[in-house]
Formats: C-alpha cells, structure tokens, sequence
C-alpha cells in the first residue's frame, strides 16, 4: 500500500492542530466522567480534523478521544488525540502534542507526534525510515536492562496489579523518567531512551507510536507481547532494541 498521500495529509491534520493550539494558548478545563481533562480546545481540535478527513476521505472511519467512533470497522481508520498531556496543557507544562495515526484493517500503518512546544515532529509509516523533522532517526540498541532508561506517563494510570510490573521493571533498570506523555515515545524513537511502559491507555493514546517506533528500529506491544490493533487493552510495553524488550516482557509478565 502507497502511503504517501496519507502521511501527506496527515502532516496537513498535524499542521492544523499545531495552527489552533497557538491560537489558543489558555483554555478552561472541565473533568470528564473518567476523571481526565477536557478542554474547548480539544473539542474544536477534534472536530476540525474530523471535519478534514470527511472531506478527504468520506469512506474512511474515525476514532477520536472526543466525540464518537465512525465506522471504526472500514478498512482504513484516523485515530485522533487532538491534545495529548490534557493536563499538562491545562497547568501550563509544555508537555502536550497532538497525535495522529491511521490503521489499515486494524493495524496502525502511519503516525504522527507533533510538540508545538518544542517545534518537533515525529512522523513513522510502515516501509518507510522514521523521521524527526524531516530528518531520519534511530532507536538506541542495547540488549542489557540494568543500563537501560525507562519511562512512564503516569503511575497514577497503574491500577493495583499493574503497578507490580512497573515496580519490577524499576528495580532492574538504571533510571525512571515520568510524565512525558507521548513525548516520551518520540524520544525513545529518538534513541535518546531505552524502554517506555504504560498502563490505563486507550487507542488513540498510543495508536502513532507503533509505525513510528518500527519505523525507528523499535518495537512496541501489548503486555502479552502480541502486536498492538485498535482492539488492543490499556497496557503497552516499547523498546529501541527487541532483544531488550524481550529481556523487559519477562519481567513484566513474571511481575503479573
């Protein structure tokens, strides 16, 4: 499948949403049933780019974080997180971004992470080098855990039994990074660390990083080890090197 179109277009979504939250730099935040952060921003976001891809691609479905799923059994899917870091862009922290994916027949196949923040794109598509602003970029090898920098989003998204992973994982591994939400998985396709594990995720949280992550020498799955699809559970466990993820999945399993 030719991917250039879409990953055109996506940069196009990317480009839009970058245009709206400089616009709106300040936004009143209300709580969700699920206790999270929703802001005007994130909804006019959301609607912008749905409104964008039914215009370009009637046939294709939409799953978004925001407002409700569109034929999300079409062969071609966009999975839309118009703020990722709700809370962080509610409190002022400049970690948020805007992500993008599209699956084909299930499987996530492109991947946009865009940080206006830091003016950084991460941009994956399957058969094709990942890039960071236009430019290739690489995961970090390594097989060994005890050298090996971690991150997670959030412990507090750990429920009680996934927190026995994360503490398992913590304890072999040289140093912890929290709080960097999606950012996090654009420096681990960056090669700048060297495992990422996440619980309490939906889809649209994470759906971006696997093309761009493969797309880097990465790898990213469940925590069962099998690929991730827009069906995939809230659990997700990434690495720059398969040997080191392999290493990392044993310890999360044995830690279930």
């Amino acid at each position: 499948m030719n991917l250039d179109g879409f990953v055109a277009f996506a940069e196009r979504l990317a480009d839009e949403a970058a245009t709206m939250l400089a616009a709106r730099a300040h936004a009143a935040a209300k709580t969700k049933p699920d206790k999270s952060f929703v802001t005007e921003t994130d909804l006019a976001i959301e609607k912008r780019l749905r409104d964008m891809i039914a215009a370009a691609y009637p046939d294709h479905g939409v799953l978004g974080e925001e407002f409700d799923s569109v034929t999300p059994d079409a062969d071609h899917v966009w999975i839309l997180d118009p703020i990722d870091g709700t809370a962080a862009y509610v409190v002022g922290m400049p970690v948020y971004g805007t992500l993008i994916s599209l699956a084909h027949r299930g499987r996530p196949v492109l991947g946009v992470i865009h940080f206006p923040a830091t003016s950084e794109r991460w941009v994956g598509a399957r058969g094709r080098a990942t890039t960071l602003n236009g430019r290739p970029c690489q995961t970090r090898k390594g097989e060994a855990l005890h050298d090996a920098i971690v991150s997670a989003s959030n412990p507090d998204f750990f429920d009680v039994a996934a927190k026995r992973p994360l503490a398992a994982l913590s304890a072999c591994t040289a140093w912890r990074v929290y709080g960097g939400a999606a950012l996090s998985y654009g420096r681990l396709a960056q090669g700048r660390t060297d495992l990422a594990i996440d619980a309490g995720l939906k889809i649209h949280d994470y759906a971006a990083f696997v093309p761009i992550l493969e797309g880097a020498g990465g790898i990213i799955t469940d925590w069962n080890g099998d690929a991730l699809t827009i069906a995939s559970g809230p659990r997700v466990l990434a690495a720059g090197d398969r040997r080191r993820h392999a290493a990392a999945l044993r310890i999360v399993q044995e830690a279930l």
